[in-house]
């Protein structure tokens, strides 16, 4: 532990942390060799009243699903009956301990976060993961699920990757760059070498700790007294990683040939089962005797049931050293071992690595492997077998659908760069038109995560249009997907068009209505721009159609893309009351059915609806419920539409720094790739912060963007009124019109009361003095109950007339009234506001009437956990939904009840009631 102060530091913390009943995580992250490993082994045997779980990347089981972490978990299986069923079951299928498919990895990630806080309720653990860059990736992924959820439950985490960006496995994990050491710690680990010896082994291993013992290690004991020459220590400087390998190959060459064999089967087999390594090497004559050299040598350490390479670079220069002929026999010979039903994929992957060329056997086996792999949700181990299956085939169509598979696989397992270079390898022409059907949804999700939407929509477009004639069953799903990648792009002359393509189609009848005109708009003709009202759409028409729509999702009768579409068109046309009974259903589907892929979206739709009803502490919960999803999924296209929503809920509670970060986020994804919708949220809410901090010249600017951005005036509409209300308040009342009257024109199609009382609003602003009046008190009249933000908006601007208009005990009554209501919702820059304005009306406001209500003293995570609580819901329910552990969502009922000023759950409706 030379030079490694910082590292203990940290480690001492969090085995301290962890021995307090705290949990937490650490990440280092270096070069090979740099001393990782060797810090994990500190941290274990410091660990002392820790229970200590460790699995270590192994390069060979990269591609099989959960394979590490069944490793971590062998240990404490047992806790596995004290979980909730689902989630039980589903460890036990990924593990192979029962045949049953499992539907959502997010089950998965979820039971082991419970296993987690299950094994440390008697004694605090440390969980040591090395390697993780050969670990395989769905464990990775829940691992680090479970790393950054664990908060009071007394587990410690420390993984060790090589590299200097520890990339996404590092993603929102503290991490420590792990370096080499200086000269002084160096000399320190090179006693008994001549000292110009010792300073040229320094200078080649650049302070990598390995590198320095491997180095002096290889020295002959002439070299090591003195005597150097040029093929040891070469004089012109090289790569460490080549010359170290060249070290350990030396040494490995040294061994007796019968030892170097059995170090390859121990390489290839890579699990450290010594069973299943003597087997294999008997067919070539090998026995246990033939390990003794290399334990010898320090390159191995052997027990009675396993073995293990000292260091993994050990195990690679020992693979890597041998000729081609003798790896694949060890290959084939491990794979003649592994014979039982239980090790077919691992067979599968050792008949691969064996095969020199197209062998369809083989490949029909990883095929099944990866079907195996696919309905256990390790979609990144399913698309790594279909793309070596697709390797091993020679049939050009059929190579082209296990690549395609492959590529499908990828984009499931959030792998889209990935998936996008296995597209490209497809053989084309595609002559069978399912097929490239199929293709063009992975080149339509490849385009959708790095491209732009828009061109997304075209692909699937024209997919549809030259399978419709073979394959009229492709059509459906592929123009609905083109059309939720053009509403996600905010062209309505995209929308237009693919869905005149189909018009019969149910799915594609409204928007073929609302947005008829639109199919000939050009963007370049200022005089149709995207903020016009279309002159004939047939929204009447459309919500016929859209009411037959509905009526079929009631009755559980469409797809789950056909239910998300339909609750898209009830929120364009504001019939939100029949958009949240559909979103809700949707969310219901996917959580009952395990869809957890598509959560996100239909969570995302869900708090958009709550947003318009004025349900905003609904919209918050779900659309931060969504954001940790999409994150998790690796669903970047969904993270930057929830960080715009996120950030108009944090405008209109006045935080800051939170909006502009998430907007900032958000725009740094949609802007280059022509994510209108994306761009048009994240810049409404930069300007609706704007307006309600006073800055009414730069919220006009940004507002008359969002406009811009989202397409067509219905996809923009709940934006105009703030858009009116910017261009009066910053005295440029002529760029108040056109969004007036496209508003009005809108409310005159949608005819629903709270765009009616928006309407009004918007008259009472832009219209005549005479007429604001009535306006204003029309508009209150019409305003949700619910929705306590926007009728205090109408509120605080009729108070501002009143005000203008010298009538002070008129402006002053409502002034108070909206303060109230602003107080309410947690709208401070709108109280603001108020209250300057309630004091210049001549009036006063008691603060302590004012004072925050006891929910606003809790943490967002503090919040959400007591909203559920309140419902009656148990911490495991809660733990479910949250993605926390049981343990945590009991810290934070701990943590809520002295802020709330109560004592137990069952006063918790109550407060929040209040």
């Amino acid at each position: 532990m030379q030079g490694r102060d910082e590292e203990l530091r940290r480690i001492e913390l969090l085995l301290a942390g962890a021995l307090r009943g705290e949990s937490g995580a650490l990440l280092l992250h270096g070069e090979a060799g740099i001393g990782k490993t060797a810090l994990l082994e500190h941290a274990a045997a410091r660990g002392e009243g820790l229970r200590v779980l460790r699995v270590e990347g192994i390069e060979s089981e990269m591609e099989l699903g959960f394979s590490g972490l069944h490793q971590l978990f062998l240990p404490v299986l047992e806790v596995l009956d004290r979980l909730p069923a689902p989630q039980a079951q589903a460890l036990r299928s990924v593990f192979g301990l029962v045949d049953a498919p499992v539907q959502d990895r997010l089950t998965v990630a979820l039971a082991a976060l419970s296993v987690l806080a299950e094994a440390a309720a008697d004694t605090p653990l440390l969980c040591l993961v090395d390697d993780v860059h050969w670990l395989d990736r769905p464990s990775v992924d829940v691992l680090a699920f479970a790393a950054r959820r664990l908060r009071a439950e007394g587990v410690a985490m420390l993984f060790a990757a090589r590299g200097d960006a520890p990339g996404s496995t590092g993603r929102a994990l503290p991490r420590l760059h792990v370096t080499g050491i200086d000269r002084t710690a160096a000399a320190a680990l090179l006693p008994g070498l001549a000292p110009h010896v010792a300073e040229q082994i320094i200078d080649q291993a650049q302070g990598n700790p390995l590198a320095l013992r491997e180095l002096s290690a290889a020295l002959t004991p002439a070299q090591r007294s003195g005597q150097l020459g040029p093929l040891v220590l070469p004089e012109v400087s090289s790569a460490l990683p080549s010359r170290l390998q060249e070290s350990l190959a030396e040494r490995i060459r040294r061994l007796p040939e019968a030892t170097r064999r059995i170090l390859v089967v121990a390489a290839a087999d890579d699990t450290g089962d010594l069973a299943a390594v003597l087997a294999a090497s008997a067919r070539s004559g090998g026995s246990v005797d033939d390990l003794a050299p290399a334990e010898r040598a320090g390159l191995l350490a052997v027990s009675g049931t396993g073995l293990r390479f000292r260091h993994p670079l050990v195990r690679f220069a020992a693979y890597r050293s041998a000729p081609l002929a003798e790896r694949i026999a060890a290959h084939l010979a491990l794979a003649q071992t592994l014979d039982g039903a239980g090790h077919a994929h691992r067979r599968a992957w050792h008949l691969a690595a064996a095969a020199t060329g197209p062998d369809e056997r083989v490949a029909t086996e990883l095929e099944q492997v990866a079907e195996w792999a696919g309905s256990r949700q390790a979609m990144a181990s399913a698309s790594a077998a279909y793309e070596r299956a697709a390797q091993l085939t020679a049939e050009p169509a059929l190579r082209a659908r296990r690549l395609i598979g492959a590529a499908q696989r990828a984009s499931e397992a959030g792998q889209d760069e990935r998936c996008g270079a296995l597209a490209d390898q497809v053989p084309q022409p595609l002559q069978d038109p399912g097929m490239a059907a199929d293709f063009a949804r992975v080149r339509a999700v490849v385009e959708l995560g790095f491209g732009s939407p828009a061109r997304a929509a075209r692909i699937l477009a024209e997919a549809a249009d030259a399978t419709a004639a073979q394959r009229p069953d492709k059509l459906p799903v592929l123009l609905t997907d083109a059309l939720h990648a053009a509403f996600a792009a905010g062209d309505a002359a995209l929308i237009a068009q693919i869905a005149a393509r189909a018009p019969d189609l149910r799915v594609l009848a409204v928007p073929a209505q609302v947005f008829a005109d639109a199919a000939d708009t050009r963007h370049e003709n200022e005089d149709a721009g995207a903020h016009d009202v279309p002159t004939d759409p047939d929204v009447h028409g459309a919500r016929r159609l859209l009411a037959e729509l509905v009526a079929a999702c009631d009755r559980d009768e469409v797809s789950l893309m056909d239910r998300l579409m339909t609750g898209h068109y009830c929120h364009l046309l504001a019939d939100h009351a029949s958009a949240h009974r559909v979103a809700s259903a949707a969310v219901a589907h996917c959580r009952d059915h395990g869809v957890g892929g598509w959560l996100p979206t239909t969570l995302h739709l869900l708090a958009q609806v709550e947003l318009a009803l004025g349900r905003r502490d609904d919209a918050q919960a779900h659309a931060a419920e969504a954001l940790r999803l999409a994150d998790y999924y690796d669903l970047h296209h969904r993270v930057a539409h929830l960080r715009a929503l996120l950030a108009v809920l944090a405008a209109a509670r006045g935080e800051e720094d939170r909006t502009r970060e998430l907007a900032d986020l958000a725009l740094e994804y949609t802007r280059p790739r022509g994510v209108g919708r994306g761009t048009s949220d994240a810049l409404w809410a930069l300007g609706l912060l704007d307006l309600g901090s006073g800055q009414s010249q730069r919220a006009l600017e940004r507002l008359e963007t969002a406009r811009d951005e989202a397409g067509h005036a219905l996809m923009a509409r709940h934006l105009l009124p703030d858009l009116v209300e910017a261009a009066v308040r910053a005295g440029r009342p002529e760029r108040a019109k056109a969004p007036a009257d496209a508003f009005a024109a809108c409310a005159d199609t949608l005819r629903q009361p709270a765009v009616d009382a928006q309407l009004l609003r918007c008259r009472a602003l832009a219209g005549p003095d005479s007429q604001a009046e009535e306006h204003y008190l029309a508009a209150l009249d019409l305003h949700s109950a619910d929705d306590s933000f926007e009728q205090a908006r109408t509120e605080l601007l009729f108070g501002e007339w009143l005000r203008r208009q010298r009538r002070m005990l008129d402006a002053r009554e409502r002034l108070r009234a909206a303060l109230e209501r602003f107080d309410r919702v947690g709208a401070r820059p709108w109280a603001r506001r108020a209250q300057t304005e309630l004091r210049a009306a001549g009036g006063h406001h008691d603060p302590a009437l004012a004072a925050d209500s006891p929910i606003a003293r809790l943490s967002p995570q503090e919040r959400e956990v007591v909203r559920l609580a309140a419902t009656g819901a148990t911490n495991r329910e809660i733990a479910t939904q949250l993605l926390l552990s049981p343990r945590t969502v009991g810290h934070h009922l701990y943590r809520a009840f002295p802020k709330l000023g109560i004592s137990s759950r069952t006063q918790l409706a109550d407060v929040l009631s209040e």
